[in-house]
């Protein structure tokens, strides 16, 4: 797994920051499902969800409703969850708007997602989907703020049903290898 850190600020919506929408733009894929959208738009082919009708979203709903109600397989090929990270957060900076059971999200999400889509989460702790439910993890960003502020991490997780995390893990150091190997002038 890529491991990246670097130094934020802090914002009420997360994407407001340029390093942090940046990172996003370049790490998700194809047409991306924004659950928590907030108000920065991004630079790519995105669906945006969120309950507050003042948001600029193209559907005002619930994250998990919207999911269960609308979405099919191969409509998205990256799902982004940025929440609130917790349930005071969500009753002091966002007009009390509290996001959906993250557990129910999660599986109502499992019943749409194909392989190879991406799932990319925010939050304070390491919320992902998991080996559990054949998600491999490829990219931790962990965004310090600084003083007595949590960092924010985000996990990049792909879908690859039917393989176990051990072959996974043997199937992406092989090809990291490969790659190694390619790039190495041999006389």
């Amino acid at each position: 797994m890529k491991i990246t850190y670097f130094k934020a600020p802090i914002k009420r919506y997360t994407f407001e920051v340029p390093s942090i929408r940046k990172w996003v733009e370049e790490n998700v894929e194809g047409r991306v499902l924004n659950l928590f959208a907030g108000v920065t738009k991004l630079a790519c082919e995105e669906v945006r969800v969120d309950s507050n009708p003042e948001m600029p979203a193209d559907f005002h709903m619930d994250a998990l409703d919207y999911v269960q109600s609308e979405v099919q397989g191969g409509d998205f090929q990256t799902f982004l969850l940025d929440p609130p990270y917790a349930f005071r957060k969500s009753m002091t900076k966002y007009q009390g708007h509290v996001m959906s059971n993250f557990k129910l999200l999660k599986n109502a999400i499992i019943e749409v997602v194909e392989e190879g889509n991406i799932v990319i989460t925010f939050g304070y702790h390491s919320v992902c989907m998991g080996q559990k439910y054949n998600f491999f993890q490829e990219h931790l960003l962990v965004l310090g703020h600084g003083g007595a502020q949590h960092d924010t991490l985000a996990i990049k997780e792909r879908f690859v049903p039917n393989v176990d995390a051990p072959s996974r893990l043997k199937v992406k150091r092989l090809a990291e290898l490969e790659s190694i190997l390619s790039q190495t002038n041999t006389y």
